[in-house]
């Protein structure tokens, strides 16, 4: 009987429902309200920035689906790190298994453009109070035939808007991934538009630019088929390439937990740097940087244990730290380090350089043996009778080059994230 109750009572619900009407000034219903506001606006008059902004059925129904779904994960996804962007963050579905013990959040949208991103950007990511933002956007942008420096502006407002919500927050923004002319994202295009993003982001120290187009791009510019079947999207193995190269951003920027280091230096090796400051360092002609975290430009950090040279927001920027002593003996170095995509660096022997990068994609040593992309690699200097040996995990850099008879040690600094860790020396007696 009961069963046969609920439908009757549910058709007279129904019934009337329909009897009743509106007031003409009542309001809309709030989930009906709710609804319009999560829609694509239905022109551009009144919107923020410029460019396009899609409307196609599919991308209309995207945009809606997600940003639904969104709304109602307000509170569960509060002080999230969040990836916002396209398709290509969408489709990095299990962000959060690559970063394990971070709470992360997935803001991508297929098909989205700048504008697209600036127009949700205080729902779908400002009101998720997010600890901080990995950004990639652009792409979709260059397929409308969008002009960078449009598409740059876009990114200044994103930024702004950011950082009036709070100016401590840090912010990864990746460069465009290469794509392919086939795809109406021609090259030129791309580097002339992650160009634009460098200088469009030069004056705030809260953004970290992150070289992810030479971490994709093969020896023409374009994406890799074997990383990006469709020359837009990254397979299971490009994702984990991605992953790898913001977990070092991250860590520096205090987003994710660095691995503690426990090591001790070898029997007669004595450390260059204590992991806690810059004591023993300076700049040529001072300032000596004792007891100081950070030297006074922020080119030279201490995070983690580890000296890291910052990426300069003026994209390249030479500068040179050295050792306050001098080394006249024969000894040994021993050095790790650990570059972000392109990165360039390098090593001082009492004058001359070794070059020091991510050798496999900046060189000169690229077709090293042992060299580990995006991980720790040791680099070993025996200078012995003016002429120094230098290796990296074993493999030969450089077999005799002529050094001083004596000098500091250095570390440069020109462009993209490089840390280095383990430094210490052995003289000889």
């Amino acid at each position: 009987m009961r069963h046969r109750i609920l439908p009757l009572l549910a058709g007279a619900l129904c019934i009337l429902a329909l009897t009743i009407r509106l007031p003409a000034d009542e309001p809309a219903a709030p989930a009906a309200a709710a609804e319009s506001h999560l829609q694509v606006p239905a022109t551009d008059d009144g919107l923020p920035g410029a460019g396009p902004v899609r409307r196609s059925d599919w991308f209309r129904k995207v945009w809606l689906d997600r940003r639904t779904l969104w709304a109602s994960q307000v509170q569960q996804d509060q002080e999230a790190l969040v990836f916002v962007g396209d398709s290509i963050t969408q489709g990095w579905a299990d962000v959060g298994s690559s970063f394990p013990g971070i709470k992360t959040a997935n803001r991508g949208i297929s098909g989205d453009t700048t504008r697209g991103v600036l127009i949700r950007l205080q729902d779908d990511v400002i009101a998720l109070n997010p600890r901080g933002v990995v950004l990639l956007i652009g792409t979709n942008d260059l397929e409308e035939k969008t002009e960078p420096d449009v598409v740059a502006g876009n990114m200044k407002l994103i930024v702004a808007a950011l950082r009036q919500h709070n100016p401590e927050m840090p912010v990864i923004l990746c460069e465009v991934f290469p794509s392919s002319l086939s795809k109406s994202r021609p090259t030129d295009t791309i580097r002339k538009l992650n160009s634009l993003y460098i200088e469009a982001v030069a004056d705030q120290p809260q953004v970290t630019v992150l070289d992810t187009w030479s971490l994709f791009a093969n020896p023409h510019g374009d994406a890799k088929e074997d990383e990006m079947p469709d020359l837009l999207h990254p397979d299971i193995v490009g994702y984990a390439k991605w992953a790898a190269a913001l977990r070092p951003i991250l860590e520096t920027v205090g987003l994710a937990p660095a691995w503690p280091d426990d090591f001790v230096p070898e029997t007669g090796f004595v450390g260059l740097f204590n992991g806690r400051d810059l004591t023993g360092w300076q700049y040529a002609g001072g300032p000596v940087f004792k007891g100081k975290a950070a030297t006074d430009d922020g080119r030279y950090v201490v995070r983690n244990g580890r000296l890291v040279v910052t990426v300069s927001h003026k994209g390249q920027e030479n500068k040179v730290l050295w050792t306050t002593l001098k080394y006249s003996r024969n000894f040994v170095l021993k050095l790790e380090f650990r570059a972000s995509p392109n990165a360039d660096s390098g090593i001082f022997v009492r004058e001359p350089q070794l070059q020091c990068r991510d050798f496999i994609i900046a060189g000169p040593f690229a077709t090293l043996a042992h060299y580990r992309p995006l991980d720790w690699n040791e680099i070993v200097v025996t200078v012995r009778n003016g002429l120094a040996h230098c290796t990296c995990n074993g493999d030969v850099l450089v077999d005799a080059m002529p050094v001083p008879s004596t000098g500091p040690i250095g570390l440069e600094s020109d462009h993209g994230q490089m840390e280095y860790r383990r430094i210490r020396v052995l003289e000889a007696r």
